[in-house]
C-alpha cells in the first residue's frame, strides 16, 4: 500500500462572510446603520437648537461617511472601531501584577 502525503493549502485573504465591497459586509452594514441613526439624532438636535438646515445636513452627511469609514475593515481584517475597542479593553485590563519574592528553597544557614 502506498501512502500519499496530502498538504492543506489555506489561501490568504479569504473571508468567511460575503462582502459588498472589500472590507464591508453585513455586520458592518448594521454598525453603519447604528452610527447613521446617531448622526440623524444629532443633526435633528442641531436643527432644533440652531435652526440651521445646512449645519444639520452637513452633520448628517459627515456622520454617515464617518460611520462607513470607521467600520470598513482593511487588509488585516481590522477596522477603526475594532482598534478603539481593543484600546478600551487594554485600558481596563490589569497592568500591575504584585509579586512578592519568597525563598523557594530554604537552605540551612552556614556558620563560619
Amino acid at each position: 500500500m502506498m501512502t500519499q502525503e496530502q498538504s492543506l493549502y489555506i489561501p490568504m485573504g479569504v473571508k468567511p462572510d460575503t462582502e459588498w465591497f472589500p472590507g464591508f459586509g453585513k455586520p458592518q452594514l448594521l454598525q453603519t446603520f447604528i452610527g447613521s441613526s446617531a448622526s440623524v439624532l444629532l443633526a435633528l438636535f442641531l436643527w432644533f437648537v440652531k435652526g440651521s438646515v445646512p449645519l444639520a445636513v452637513v452633520t448628517f452627511l459627515t456622520g454617515v461617511s464617518a460611520s462607513v469609514m470607521m467600520t470598513t475593515k482593511d487588509r488585516n481584517n481590522l477596522s477603526v472601531l475594532d482598534q478603539v475597542r481593543f484600546m478600551v479593553r487594554f485600558m481596563k485590563a490589569q497592568k500591575v501584577y504584585p509579586y512578592r519574592a519568597m525563598k523557594e528553597w530554604p537552605w540551612p544557614e552556614q556558620k563560619p
